[in-house]
């Protein structure tokens, strides 16, 4: 009945002159709010959305307005856009698996209208939207059967209010830059990588864009304010990338859906627990899924930049995985000139030979990047991928990780795709390293283990600033860009690369829960594991790499976070801080924990200076609470695990 009113509204509404036109949807939890309206003062038929968040106090406009349309190479889809029809309200409801991220049972609730408009030339454009109890999503359809057109800009465009607090990172084609806050007079104009978070104006909420979906049909998007400097306007790629190849302009065949367009919303907890960017995503087409396995992964590029080039290093790592009971070790790259002692077949008899499995690195190849590292080139052609798969299967491979891709232009979109396609024909899984950010793959492709796209453990290698800087920016990626998917930052090191840490050793080992990827390299060199007391070496032989529930417990990007997270019947914690001035204490309450049951807790927090670890071990309910101390920059880990009654 209600549907019936609003659609009834609206008839009379876009008949009466002078009359804001609007629609309105809710979530299902009636907390989020998205309106449809027309810009109708000259009733040029521009049309925009409204999203607003209720609180128990009031309702407010969290984002005021987001233009909409399209400019087709044939025609505009955004100044002229006549309404046609809504119609009626659908509810979605999902509920799936996935054998990795921060949940293992996904479900999710939302309703949904089409509005469908036409535009002078009565052609027709759709807009899909859905609002979630998380958030809202919308997309773009061209639903007639036949056609093929190059999109020559998507006008898209989220106006943000000056006073909303923001955490950006300076676009850069690897995603690899650091987030930096602002707000009112201090908001820089450029180009910005996904995602973005926000805090609203009056503090009531928080909200983080991004796009989810995406598919050969477009290329990826960034977000710009350089027009104006409260408006964030979805933007192509430059045409400069990837040394030039591939078109900016995404080209697209009827009947056609844009990538979703998403902004997560809620607390930072909503925030940091959601998996809308997965749950708007395409399903998987796999018929199994056993083969796809999660892990940890010893890597001797951090320590040893050329590791993988010298046999010994390969089989010291090796022994590490075997000594830390993890599954996995990476031959980085330069496996193909392996010396001192054996090459790469001798690695991998011996990786086998201790029951560890190996997965090998490769450059992207083609002219699309400058790097020259070999192996170059096996992955860029079907023909090569076909053949390159073949062998690894033979050695017993289980997963590649490829390099440099420098683009997010529909025909690398297309490159990413063709080599998850073909890779699952061979049963091995994939991952990406100078590459976009999570767009959703991961259920559609299962065997897209993790991604880079992030400033991680290798800036070490990179120069002093990252000795500085890294504190900070792990307090904020857990708030940003691991929310969006898997993150192969390659954490938990110890010891120093050539530049050294500023952070503590508890915040290091904090790092292995904090940090979210099925695939979780452990970077330092192995003495910095075997040197470590007995309590943090079992922490991370134990630690898990996939999670059945995630709940943040607290925080604040830039300043400290801990979050929990769940496989089976127990619990893992990591917290750390950013502070460069105080100690903290936190005081962490275990209501989360299931009622009458007792938990054996070993706590291993920051020591007596940033190299030391102080550990204990509780006997712990729900009705707890455990009181821990970092240093500067520290951290602490906490396992809990039930007691046999």
């Amino acid at each position: 009945m209600k549907i019936k009113i609003i659609v009834l509204l609206f008839a009379f509404i876009i008949f009466s002159p002078g009359w804001s036109q609007n629609i309105l949807l809710k979530s299902p939890n009636k907390k989020i709010m998205v309106a449809l309206q027309a810009v109708d003062l000259n009733n040029k038929g521009e049309w925009y959305l409204e999203v607003s968040y209720k609180t128990d106090a009031h309702t407010v406009s969290i984002i005021p307005k987001i233009n909409l349309g399209l400019s087709r190479s044939d025609q505009d889809f955004s100044k002229e856009l006549r309404f046609l029809k809504v119609s009626k309200q659908k509810g979605i409801k999902e509920h799936y698996e996935l054998p990795f991220g921060k949940k293992s049972l996904r479900e999710n609730e939302a309703n949904e209208i089409v509005v469908s408009f036409e535009n002078p030339s009565k052609a027709m454009m759709n807009l899909i939207i859905r609002a979630y109890n998380d958030g809202i999503t919308f997309r773009y359809e061209f639903p007639e059967k036949n056609g093929s057109y190059i999109i020559n800009d998507e006008l898209t465009a989220y106006q943000i209010p000056k006073e909303s607090k923001r955490w950006l990172e300076k676009w850069n084609p690897a995603n690899e830059g650091l987030y930096a806050s602002s707000s009112d007079d201090k908001i820089l104009q450029q180009e910005w990588c996904y995602p973005a978070l926000f805090n609203s104006s009056d503090k009531s909420c928080w909200f983080l864009l991004h796009e989810a979906d995406l598919n050969r049909s477009y290329c990826g998007t960034k977000l710009s304010n350089i027009k104006d400097i409260n408006t964030y306007k979805l933007t192509f790629p430059d045409q400069h990338d990837a040394r030039g190849t591939g078109e900016s302009k995404p080209k697209i065949s009827l009947p056609w859906k844009s990538p979703w367009r998403v902004i997560t919303i809620g607390s930072l907890s909503d925030i940091v627990e959601s998996t809308l960017i997965e749950d708007v995503s395409t399903p998987t087409v796999f018929k199994t899924t056993e083969w796809i396995k999660p892990g940890k992964v010893s890597w001797n590029y951090w320590s040893s930049n050329h590791g993988t080039k010298d046999y010994k290093i390969v089989c010291e790592f090796t022994d590490l995985a075997v000594n830390m009971n993890w599954s996995y070790t990476l031959l980085d790259w330069e496996w193909d000139t392996m010396a001192n002692g054996g090459n790469l077949e001798d690695a991998l008899k011996y990786i086998h030979s201790k029951g560890i499995k190996p997965l090998m690195w490769y450059n992207s190849g083609g002219d699309h990047t400058w790097v020259p590292s070999t192996p170059k080139d096996r992955m860029l052609t079907h023909k090569n991928r076909v053949e390159e798969f073949t062998k690894l299967k033979k050695l017993g491979v289980a997963g590649v990780k490829v390099d440099f891709f420098e683009s997010e232009k529909q025909d690398m979109i297309n490159y990413y795709l063709d080599i998850l396609e073909d890779a699952a024909q061979f049963e091995i899984m994939v991952y990406f390293h100078g590459c976009i950010v999570p767009r959703g793959w991961s259920r559609t492709y299962p065997n897209l283990m993790t991604y880079e796209a992030v400033r991680g453990a290798e800036w070490y290698n990179n120069g002093p600033e990252f000795s500085t800087t890294a504190p900070e920016h792990n307090t904020i990626l857990p708030f940003t860009r691991n929310i969006v998917g898997a993150m192969d930052y390659t954490p938990v090191t110890f010891t120093n690369s050539q530049f050294p840490h500023h952070t503590s050793y508890g915040h290091e080992l904090a790092l292995s829960v904090l940090f979210e990827s099925p695939l979780q390299h452990l970077a330092d060199r192995p003495e910095g594991y075997y040197e470590l007391p007995d309590e943090a070496k079992t922490f991370l032989k134990e630690v898990p790499t996939t999670w059945d529930t995630t709940k943040l417990i607290d925080g604040y990007p830039g300043k400290d976070v801990t979050i929990a997270r769940k496989k089976a019947d127990a619990w893992y914690l990591g917290g750390i801080s950013a502070s460069d001035r105080e100690e903290i204490t936190k005081k962490i309450k275990l209501d989360f924990l299931s009622a009458g049951i007792k938990y054996r807790t070993v706590v291993i927090a920051d020591g007596i200076h940033d190299k030391a670890f102080m550990s204990q071990v509780l006997e712990v309910n729900k009705d707890s609470t455990i009181e821990v101390k970092l240093l500067r920059r520290g951290g602490f880990a906490i396992s809990l695990t039930p007691i046999n009654q």
